[in-house]
């Protein structure tokens, strides 16, 4: 039998070997050379010895190797993980098209699971509870609507609130503003903004009246100014006098290496999932960095890697909200949102390799 890559306990897929880490299912597979078979990272068996373990990108290279599935973790079939995904995908679908908040007891029987499991899954997947989910799907439903609506109240009531006070209640948190002056394109808020240069090109800092609301990093500072203006057509931007240039000059001496921490209050708008990971974010130092997977463990959603990157994703505030600290599994870097480049410059200047 031919085996893909031989094995070290140094290798950080063997730690995923080791404590049967579920988010590494599908990263790659295992096989152990005096059993024949092959495995996933997660696979109840007993632990191999590492001198007999081959690494393998896919189960079909695994196949091709020699090696047969093991029959206590499937890997030739989808995975838990995958089934999971699937039920609970199937379970966000019936919350987004319902007109009304679909009972829990309903969401569980349709996927043919207790309700206890089923809450548990869903949190599990997607990090937040269905209640949570179906309340943020339709805070996303009144933003859309509030600019097609000509009353908020039609906007409410069209996106599936039945009570008016229930949105009020967090429409500052999720807008940033009340609903009318959002509907109305930001039109009695003022921010405060300017544009500066740094190492890694154009960086642009705005801040509303609650605090620091985007900085955004490119080639062209026309641009970053375009795309704020773009993000609320109606407001009043105005240049930052001398204290909030103060606060660039902050930005730009920690992008450049000059200052050691970035503590600016924040105007962070954004569904209670991204909330929990951008507030876990700002708890990274400084000079490490840490995996989706990980990162999603720490919010308490251990299945919800992908959730964990689209929030990453997402992120207006570069820096400050350090989303350049979250790498692959096994230690590469991932996407990032201002350009993998600047990426890798950040974290070169806090002493990352």
């Amino acid at each position: 039998m031919h085996a893909a890559t031989v094995t070290t306990t140094t290798d950080p897929r063997w730690d995923a070997i080791v404590t049967r880490d579920r988010a590494a299912d599908g990263e790659f597979f295992y096989s152990v050379a005096t059993t024949g078979v092959y495995c996933r990272p997660s696979c109840a068996a007993r632990r191999p010895n590492p001198r007999n373990v081959r690494f393998h990108p896919t189960a079909a290279d695994a196949e091709r190797a020699g090696f047969r599935p093991c029959k206590r973790c499937r890997p030739d079939a989808p995975s838990l993980g995958d089934r999971r995904a699937v039920l609970i995908a199937e379970a966000c679908r019936t919350i987004e098209t319902a007109e009304a908040e679909p009972a829990l007891r309903t969401l569980a029987r349709r996927a043919g699971l207790s309700q206890h499991h089923f809450h548990r899954i869903f949190k599990s997947v997607t990090g937040v509870t269905p209640k949570a989910y179906a309340a943020a799907h339709r805070r996303t439903r009144v933003r859309d609507a509030l600019g097609k609506r000509p009353t908020v109240t039609e906007a409410i009531y069209e996106a599936g609130f039945n009570s008016g006070s229930r949105f009020y209640a967090s429409a500052s948190e999720l807008l940033g503003m009340t609903p009318s002056d959002f509907r109305d394109g930001g039109v009695h808020a003022t921010i405060k903004f300017a544009v500066g240069q740094c190492s890694l090109g154009a960086i642009l800092v705005a801040a509303s009246a609650r605090g620091v609301c985007a900085i955004t990093i490119g080639d062209d500072p026309d641009t970053l100014v375009k795309d704020l203006q773009d993000r609320f057509p109606r407001a009043t931007l105005v240049g930052g006098d001398a204290a909030f240039e103060r606060i660039v000059a902050h930005v730009v001496g920690f992008v450049d290496g000059e200052a050691k921490t970035l503590n600016l209050p924040l105007d962070v708008r954004g569904t209670a999932f991204q909330q929990r990971v951008w507030k876990a974010l700002r708890e990274v130092p400084s000079g490490t960095t840490v995996s989706y997977a990980e990162l999603a463990a720490r919010i308490g959603a251990p299945a919800a890697a992908r959730g964990v990157a689209r929030a990453c994703a997402a992120n207006p505030i570069a820096v400050a909200i350090p989303c350049h600290r979250v790498v692959r599994q096994d230690g590469s870097l991932a996407g990032y949102r201002w350009g993998i480049d600047r990426k890798r410059a950040l974290l070169k200047k806090e002493g990352v390799a």
